[in-house]
This record gives structure tokens, C-alpha cells and sequence, in this order.
């Protein structure tokens, strides 16, 4: 069943993968990450090559995963992973200073978000940032974290939304 756990990943040029007391260590030339071997899942490197086998069948949902979580390292350590936010409102808008990402989003006061270890953010614009990092996980965390601050509602679409993200939009009340 796990296709994706038997799939075989070439190391791309200029990156390491390997298992060192049970943590593979990505490193690239963005950076290094690192993340620790499951349960009943081997490591196997061999001409840069790496594949990961499972112990037993209990071990079947973890043998995808390992292998996704290890591809997603090595792709953020050579091209990264971006989200782009974007938010819609009068009044509403994101500034960026130093470690802290400043909100402006219809609340009496601003909301401050300290931006994480790995994380850039950059401004756009006043309504647009794009969070990076080669952290998957880390990236894709920050940017639902700054989406939570003001969902768009379906009525006026306002509010933090994804680049790409299409907000469905309702009609209001009919006056009779």
C-alpha cells in the first residue's frame, strides 16, 4: 500500500543525508535540518540513492511518511519553501520590524507576532508578505498562524487570506 515509502530519492548535488544516532541530518546549501528516524523505520543510503524500509506491517503508516518528511527536508534545504499572505481591508495592513511582524487588522490594537528562528518575512507591501524558510513545517505553521489572526469572512472578504486562496463569497440579507 505505501507507494509513496518505496519511492527511491536521488541526493541532489551539493547535499548530505544521512542517519546519525537514529536523526537523519539534511544539509544543504541553505542550511541544515534535522528530524528524528520513526519507530520500526530503517534508513538505507547507497550511490545517492537513499530509501527507507519498515520493520513490520504495524509500521506501514509511518514508511510514507518518513520518506515525505525527508524529501520535504531535502527540497527546503536546497530551494526552500514561501507563502505568500495577503490582507484585505480598509485600514488593515501587515509592517514588518526587525524579529516581530506587526498586524493591522480592524481590532483596537495592533497585533504583534514574534517571527520564529528560520523564518523570514518579507514585505511586499503594506497588504502583502511572503513568509520563507526551509522548514516546511515551520513555514506553513507561521503563515496559518498569521491567517488565524483575521480569517476572511464570506460576506465582504475581509480578512488574511493565501496568495492563492479564493475566498467563496455569500450573498447578504435581502431588504424586503
Amino acid at each position: 500500500m505505501s507507494r509513496i515509502g518505496n519511492r527511491i530519492m536521488e541526493i541532489p548535488q551539493g547535499v548530505t543525508v544521512e542517519c546519525v544516532d537514529n536523526v537523519v541530518v539534511v544539509k544543504g546549501p541553505k542550511g541544515e535540518l534535522r528530524h528524528p528516524l520513526l519507530k520500526d523505520i530503517s534508513f538505507k543510503s547507497e550511490d545517492g540513492k537513499i530509501s527507507f524500509e519498515r520493520a513490520n506491517e504495524e509500521a506501514k503508516a509511518m514508511h510514507g511518511t518518513m520518506n515525505s518528511l525527508v524529501h520535504n527536508m531535502i527540497t527546503g534545504v536546497t530551494k526552500g519553501y514561501e507563502k505568500g499572505l495577503e490582507i484585505v481591508g480598509v485600514g488593515y495592513r501587515f509592517n514588518v520590524q526587525g524579529k516581530k511582524l506587526v498586524i493591522s487588522a480592524g481590532y483596537s490594537h495592533p497585533v504583534n507576532m514574534e517571527i520564529p528562528e528560520g523564518i523570514t518575512v518579507e514585505s511586499v507591501s503594506n497588504t502583502e508578505i511572503t513568509v520563507k524558510g526551509i522548514d516546511k513545517v515551520l513555514v506553513g505553521e507561521f503563515a496559518a498562524n498569521i491567517r488565524k489572526v483575521r480569517q476572511p469572512e464570506p460576506y465582504k472578504g475581509k480578512g488574511i487570506r493565501y496568495k492563492d486562496e479564493h475566498v467563496r463569497r455569500k450573498e447578504g440579507k435581502k431588504a424586503a
